[in-house]
């Protein structure tokens, strides 16, 4: 029975498990998201979690604390300097784990794990407030969706006359080099007559 075994050894030895850790940890806090297996993923989020936790205070103690754990000297400046700023406010759970399928050669259950505060499209930055629109009483078009018909026909119509435009500077080139050619040829005549 596993009674109170709540550490995952990953089929690896003590010292192998920590290297592949600390380096795991290295990459998360240099590329903020990495790839891997759901396993991996969730003993690295115990091993990683504490660092950032650390980082928080910028002491001389905590960054070679983190730095026993790292052996990064520039995964450690990156995490004291960039992610301690951006993770100051949050109470912890700074890592998300998204689940992506099974892997073709084993057949694994593989995951993205990520830093929370930089990924843009989970963060609420600013909602943006959608304006009051109503219908009107006989069930016409709303307000927005007028707006929104109007803006694209003024966009199709500039697209229309940009082209023309194109085609007008094209056709008025073409009519200039025809011209100075024929300028460049008559000083020769003229240049012969006269000879």
């Amino acid at each position: 029975m596993r009674h109170g075994k709540k550490i995952n050894h990953l089929g690896r030895t003590t010292s192998h498990r920590k290297a592949m850790l600390a380096n795991m940890a290295n990459s998360l806090i240099e590329s903020k998201r990495i790839t891997t297996t759901v396993a991996k993923a969730k003993a690295l989020r115990k091993y990683v979690e504490p660092l950032i936790t650390k980082s928080k205070t910028d002491t001389t103690h905590s960054r070679r604390t983190v730095f026993s754990y790292l052996q990064n000297k520039y995964a450690v400046t990156s995490l004291f300097g960039e992610i301690a700023e951006k993770v100051a406010d949050r109470p912890g759970g700074y890592t998300r784990i998204i689940k992506l399928g099974n892997r073709l050669g084993d057949n694994a259950d593989m995951c993205m794990i990520e830093l929370v505060d930089y990924n843009e499209i989970y963060s609420r930055k600013e909602e943006v407030e959608k304006p009051k629109t109503r219908r009107s009483r006989r069930g016409g078009k709303k307000e927005d969706e007028v707006k929104a018909e109007t803006k694209t026909a003024e966009v199709k119509a500039d697209v229309i006359v940009e082209d023309v435009e194109v085609e007008d500077v094209v056709a008025t080139t073409e009519n200039t080099d025809d011209s100075e050619a024929e300028n460049t040829e008559k000083p020769d005549e003229k240049s012969d007559d006269k000879e």
